[in-house]
């Protein structure tokens, strides 16, 4: 392994210096990429389709076709090179001429249509994950690129095949793993190692789960996959759509830059509460009333109470057609309404469907007395008023919200739904205290809203689509789990998460249980235990909690060559607040973003001392700057974000701060590992015990 510069370059005196060469490959592939999107702009679209509505699809396909290839000039357009043996997929000869490819964000190519930069996504840059000396997979060099500022300053080779080098630590790749997080979250595609592609590459037809340890790098691989999916299923994935689903807007806010810096612009992000805002959430359960109406016990009761209007038809059913009289029996209509409710049909296609069933049943007699009635005969009897009025009064339409909103505050409608189901005091516990009077003045909360969206899913199925990346996957109800899950019935996913890091109530011990309730049972399990982010002796300090919170996890290790900065702080009650102000103030002598996590009882206190000393901050997901590079983060909002310094105030308040110590515990661990080169705890009060140990 050798990191070269311009000085230290082993080329005859004449020759310009590879490093030189690679910036002149650079300088020609961002003019190439510049003729790219010329060309695109100077494309006349002008006569070219027989229709406006084909014009209109075109002109927008050119248009996301010239944004893509737009030139980022801070982005290193390319990161490696492979120089093969031989050329990928021809015959390995003796004497075979290689190839060599540079690795990058997107596919640049010259004038005459040979690639100048490959995409990361394409097989031929497999290798330059994958290749190893073990498997050097047909590579025999590998080369990273060093940039500062978008300027190509530094590159390092990796001889796979030669057994002379001996194995080192990539010191460019070390640099870009710890380089300081300013801003938003960025890609990690220079830096993906072979655990990690594997999940990204792996196909569209499955669904993935990955259970991430602190610092693991999850929600990059998923949103990378994301990207990969994109590239190797465009078409199909353009046809279907790809949604990336959040724990909050504070985090889809963190993440939302990394997919465009991949070149894909138009995925959508949401969080859970997002894809149910059927109702306006106003409310608040209580933690008890929010475990039992995510569990997935209420997803029969809403079915029962979808369906409890069903009703068996008191009298025949007589249609008029001219100057005749056509009689359906009462017991007819009953068979008909069982067959349907036999089949299980989704209950608002069922109710289409009862009109048409009943209009072939007159159809049948008109025909048996001679006549010839066609389809738009049997059109006319389904809306006939004597049948609508029939099928109403046998398969009442319903309102989602009205329904779940007469389940909350019905005792008895609520009793019927859940007998055998929920028990009296669980039923107690979910009942509206004082019934509303409607929907609009109803104080829903979140999850009553899952509900809602459980109740129109089941009177019309909800539309699928074809790939969804969900983060933050441990903290999810059952509930939840099944309304992302008919969002990719048709399609894959990847679940992303960390049991360790659970906090809700409801949070899942099991990912076969929770891929279950998402209807994904056959979902494939990966465990990242490889820590790239945060330090040796932060995680090492955070997994002393695990044998509490998470006792069938193995901790995580670190693959950072520093220890990392870990000072745990002992101060009086008085001292509390000011020994936080000043830990903020030390950490901000330093390079990279700080986050001050606390409990969030305790965030106004702080807030106010921050203002007093002078020192500006942000709420979670704002952009740090130059001028202000400090974020105040609640406890509850600190999960999937990362800081270069963390101070975390006062742990014991973040444990009491949740209804339980195993949940404190899991929300310890979670402000624990946000660090990314330095962590101080600040603490006036016992830390836990597991903490306290030396």
């Amino acid at each position: 392994m050798s990191s070269l510069l311009p000085s230290q370059s082993p080329e005859a005196p004449e020759d310009t210096g590879p490093l030189e060469r690679e910036r002149a490959h650079l300088t020609a592939s961002r003019e190439a990429l510049r003729a790219m999107r010329a060309d695109a702009e100077a494309l006349d679209l002008s006569n070219v389709t027989a229709n406006w509505v084909n014009a209109q699809v075109l002109h927008a396909q050119i248009e996301a076709r010239i944004e893509a290839l737009a030139d980022m000039a801070h982005t290193p357009l390319f990161f490696g090179r492979v120089n093969y043996a031989h050329a990928p997929g021809a015959e390995q000869a003796e004497g075979a001429l290689g190839e060599k490819f540079y690795i990058g964000r997107r596919h640049v190519h010259d004038g005459d249509g040979d690639p100048m930069v490959i995409d990361w996504r394409a097989p031929v840059s497999q290798p330059f994950y994958q290749a190893s000396r073990k498997n050097p997979m047909d590579v025999l060099l590998r080369r990273r690129f060093g940039y500062t500022g978008g300027a190509l300053t530094a590159y390092e080779d990796e001889h796979l095949t030669d057994a002379d080098e001996a194995d080192t630590t990539s010191q460019l790749l070390q640099t870009e793993i710890e380089r300081p997080r300013v801003g938003p979250m960025r890609d990690i595609v220079a830096t993906i190692q072979p655990e990690q592609d594997e999940i990204v590459r792996s196909g569209i037809g499955g669904t993935v789960c990955v259970q991430g340890a602190p610092g693991t790098g999850k929600t990059a691989v998923g949103l990378h996959r994301v990207a990969y999916l994109l590239y190797a299923h465009r078409e199909r994935l353009a046809r279907t759509g790809t949604l990336v689903v959040g724990p909050n807007s504070s985090f889809l806010r963190y993440i939302e830059q990394v997919l465009p810096a991949l070149g894909e612009l138009h995925v959508k992000q949401a969080t859970v509460g997002d894809l149910v805002a059927h109702v306006p959430v106003k409310g608040v359960d209580s933690a008890e009333a929010a475990r039992i109406k995510g569990d997935a016990r209420m997803a029969e009761v809403i079915r029962r109470a979808v369906r409890s209007g069903i009703a068996a038809p008191a009298e025949p059913l007589m249609v008029v057609r001219g100057s005749r009289r056509w009689r359906v029996p009462a017991y007819e209509l009953q068979e008909l309404v069982e067959e349907l409710t036999a089949r299980d049909m989704r209950y608002g296609a069922a109710a289409e469907a009862l009109p048409q069933r009943i209009a072939h049943a007159v159809l049948v007699r008109m025909e048996a007395a001679g006549e010839a009635p066609d389809d738009r005969v049997q059109d006319a009897v389904a809306r006939s008023a004597p049948v609508k009025a029939a099928v109403k009064a046998m398969w009442p339409p319903v309102d989602p919200a009205k329904l779940v909103l007469r389940l909350l505050s019905d005792a008895e409608f609520l009793a019927a739904a859940a007998d055998g189901l929920l028990s009296a005091e669980e039923q107690e516990t979910i009942r509206w205290a004082v019934p509303a009077r409607g929907v609009k003045s109803a104080r829903w909360s979140a999850a009553d809203a899952v509900l809602v969206d459980e109740a129109m899913d089941q009177v019309q199925r909800t539309g699928s689509l074809g790939h969804v990346v969900l983060d933050e996957a441990q903290d999810l109800s059952p509930m939840q789990y099944r309304a992302v899950g008919r969002r990719c019935t048709t399609g894959s996913a990847t679940v992303l998460g960390d049991i360790a890091q659970g906090t809700t109530p409801w949070a899942t011990d099991s990912w076969q249980e929770a891929l279950a309730h998402l209807g994904k049972p056959e979902g494939h399990i990966e465990e990242l235990t490889r820590g790239f982010r945060v330090p040796r002796e932060v995680i090492a300090y955070a997994s002393r909690l695990l044998p509490q919170i998470a006792p069938q996890l193995a901790p995580a290790t670190s693959v950072r060559e520093s220890a990392g900065d870990l000072r745990v702080r002992a101060v009086s009650a008085g001292e509390s607040v000011a020994s936080v102000v000043a830990a903020c103030e030390e950490s901000l002598g330093r390079e990279g973003s700080i986050g001050l996590i606390a409990a969030d009882a305790r965030i106004p206190e702080l807030a106010a001392a921050l203002t007093a000393a002078g020192l500006p901050y942000l709420a979670p997901g704002e952009e740090t700057s130059a001028e202000a590079r400090l974020t105040l983060v609640p406890a509850s909002l600190a999960k999937g974000l990362e800081y270069d310094y963390v101070v975390l105030d006062e742990p014991a308040a973040v444990v009491d701060g949740e209804p339980d110590v195993r949940t404190g515990l899991r929300r310890l661990y979670v402000a624990l590992t946000r660090a990314v080169s330095g962590l101080t705890v600040v603490h006036c009060e016992p830390l836990p015990e597991a903490l306290a140990q030396v």
